[in-house]
């Protein structure tokens, strides 16, 4: 289906630029700049996505680019979570932690 090919198109195209948002994230060690509630938000919205295919309203295919996206946004909500520690001065996670 047409509509299917824009959809997963969009969803790659969203893919290409979280991981630039994430190394960010990373690099920065700071959430200044960054909206938690925009992060939750887009996270519902691929949960729905996913939930939508589940249901059985699109081609299974489409499963994979959601979890692919939905996992980027869980990787930034990390992010933005060791980030807020970093800023309020605490001490943050190991697996959390870059190496200087």
């Amino acid at each position: 289906m047409l509509s299917n090919f824009f959809e997963v198109s969009m969803l790659f195209c969203f893919a290409l630029a979280w991981p630039a948002a994430l190394h960010k994230s990373w690099t920065s060690r700071t959430r200044k700049g960054k909206s938690l509630m925009f992060l939750i938000v887009v996270e519902i919205g691929y949960i729905c996505g996913v939930a939508k295919v589940i249901v059985g309203d699109g081609s299974k295919y489409l499963l994979i680019p959601y979890i692919f996206n939905a996992t980027l946004i869980s990787c930034d909500l990390l992010l933005y979570y060791r980030n807020y520690r970093l800023d309020e001065g605490k001490s943050v996670p190991q697996f959390l932690r870059a190496s200087k």
